[in-house]
């Protein structure tokens, strides 16, 4: 028997209506991890109290948190326990000095997603250079889970099997392929690129931050720009260029939910503010020359603005509403501004490179970000695989849904989150093969993994089963990852966000992923390929 004391910490969102909605979950989840403990005679004691004033438990704010480790024993073993959305931020300072085994463990829940806080806080340490073992679990019962705890207490470590993982310098990769790489880098080399960033850093997430001097071997290079000059830009918006954008979307089919209650639902008034966003994105765009911008996700623009996710679903997608300089010019028609969501930058890096490739290639240049929100067996019987839901929290392009714009709808955002407003770009993700990627930092350099995928058709049914488990306002994609399975995603996966594009086909997705997994390689990023082709060959 192992007996000792382990201590927990619960890492919270910076709203406090969100940690008190959630405070229930991870209540009902800490229990849960106190008995599985208890099994092999170790026992749980949180470093930190629950408020009655706040009605929570959870790590609130950065300051709270380095008060919260001013009294933890930095050699004790540590959890950090997550069933909800958290900051990174609140916790990462005490983290990186923590000398004990850290474990972070997350719920198996798409209604309370500790899983996406968790693989935040697990990229954020592996930028941050800090040892960490991880697990997951549905209920904290199972063998998967039990052993590894085992492990951990025993040892202070946890592995977890990664063989789907191959470096690319292990590949043959065609000739052809390697040249159309090399062209496409000599073109970031020597004409470079601007990223565009609304305001650096967004809840938390120092993963999705990366550092100019890593990104300068990219030929790439950031264009640091406010949200407050974003709002007031939006302000010079007229209400008949707005409305314009209005109606396009309504010709084309997409549909809006609205009200007329401004705290509840989507109005009429906070559509044409999105719109207004829109065009002073752009606007923006095109004054300071940027390739990819990315605005922040909830944090300052929404205090002043309905959200901005309308405007970031548009930016993506190719055919978008036409937008004109004050001078009448039209900005980058018939062509998408890639747009990263939540400012995440790797997501902005990685969408940049997808937009030259598959333009390059003749392939869809549609291309998003998801939360790897949750997964779970196909209910309805279509497949026998694991289904992925990746879902972004707000927008995907329209060029990604069953039905283009006309499967598309908006509705408002949660009022918990977005008090002010605003609509989704929601819709259900259409069948086909895509790419799957993510660019993370490691060890100080640009690493990315790439993988391959198809997006399956489910019935009605099943797919309302899985939004009402996870967000229903939120665009979903039903993914069935080749050669990757859930255990092996969760264990190499250093972010909440996977990016996602389609292709015409799996041979043309084949194609797509080499020529990226080169093009990266060529502008100095560490690329490794995950799982298989489509038919379970190997790369």
């Amino acid at each position: 028997m192992i007996r000792q004391d382990v201590l927990l910490i619960a890492s919270g969102d910076l709203r406090e209506s969100a940690n008190q909605t959630c405070w229930a979950a991870q209540a009902a989840m800490e229990k849960k991890l106190e008995v599985a403990l208890g099994k092999f005679g170790a026992r749980l004691v949180r470093a930190h109290g629950y408020s009655r004033k706040r009605k929570h438990g959870f790590i609130g704010s950065q300051k709270e948190g380095m008060e919260v480790f001013a009294g933890i024993d930095p050699d004790c073993p540590l959890i950090v326990a997550e069933s909800v959305w958290q900051y990174s931020h609140h916790i990462l300072h005490g983290l990186i000095s923590h000398r004990g085994p850290i474990l972070t463990v997350a719920n198996w829940s798409g209604t309370w997603p500790g899983l996406v806080g968790m693989l935040n806080l697990n990229g954020s340490l592996t930028k941050a250079g800090v040892a960490y073992s991880t697990l997951w679990s549905e209920d904290f019962t199972d063998a998967f889970f039990l052993r590894g705890l085992e492990r951990w207490l025993s040892t202070g470590i946890v592995k977890h099997p990664t063989t789907h993982v191959r470096s690319l310098d292990r590949i043959s990769v065609p000739p052809s392929v390697k040249a159309a790489a090399a062209q496409l880098a000599e073109e970031f080399r020597s004409k470079k690129a601007i990223m565009g960033v609304f305001d650096e850093g967004c809840m938390g997430m120092y993963n999705a931050i990366i550092p100019d001097e890593l990104l300068f071997s990219t030929g790439v290079y950031k264009e640091r720009l406010s949200q407050s000059a974003l709002y007031y830009e939006a302000t010079q918006v007229s209400e008949e260029d707005a409305r314009g954008v209005f109606e396009w979307l309504r010709k084309k089919g997409m549909r809006f939910h609205l009200g007329s209650d401004e705290a509840t639902e989507l109005t009429e008034n906070q559509i044409l503010w999105q719109c207004r966003t829109y065009i002073a994105a752009l606007r923006i765009a095109d004054t300071f020359g940027c390739d990819t911008i990315g605005i922040q996700y909830q944090q300052g623009l929404k205090d002043l603005l309905p959200a901005s996710d309308l405007a970031e679903g548009l930016l993506n997608n190719s055919d978008r509403p036409p937008v004109r300089t004050r001078e009448g010019r039209l900005i980058r028609a018939g062509r998408p501004l890639p747009h990263f969501n939540e400012v995440d930058e790797c997501s902005g890096l990685d969408g940049l490179l997808t937009n030259r490739v598959h333009r390059a290639l003749g392939q869809p240049v549609e291309t998003t970000l998801h939360d790897l929100r949750w997964g779970d067996a196909d209910r309805s019987g279509t497949t026998d695989a694991y289904v992925w839901v990746f879902l972004i929290s707000g927008s995907a392009p329209p060029a990604h849904h069953i039905g283009g714009y006309r499967g598309t709808e908006s509705l408002r955002q949660p009022p918990m989150y977005f008090r002010l407003g605003g609509g989704t770009v929601c819709g259900i993700a259409k069948p086909g093969e895509i790419v799957w990627s993510r660019i993370f930092v490691q060890s100080g350099k640009l690493r990315m993994d790439l993988g391959r995928a198809k997006v399956v058709e489910l019935p009605a049914e099943e797919t309302e089963r899985r939004w009402r488990e996870t967000t229903r306002q939120w665009p979903i994609m039903h993914a069935v990852t080749y050669g990757v399975s859930r255990d092996q995603m969760m264990a190499r996966h250093k972010a909440n966000h996977i990016q996602v594009a389609y292709a015409k086909d799996a041979e043309a997705a084949d194609l797509a992923l080499l020529t990226k997994a080169a093009l990266a390689r060529e502008l100095g990023i560490d690329v490794s390929l995950c799982g298989t082709r489509a038919d379970g060959r190997p790369f």
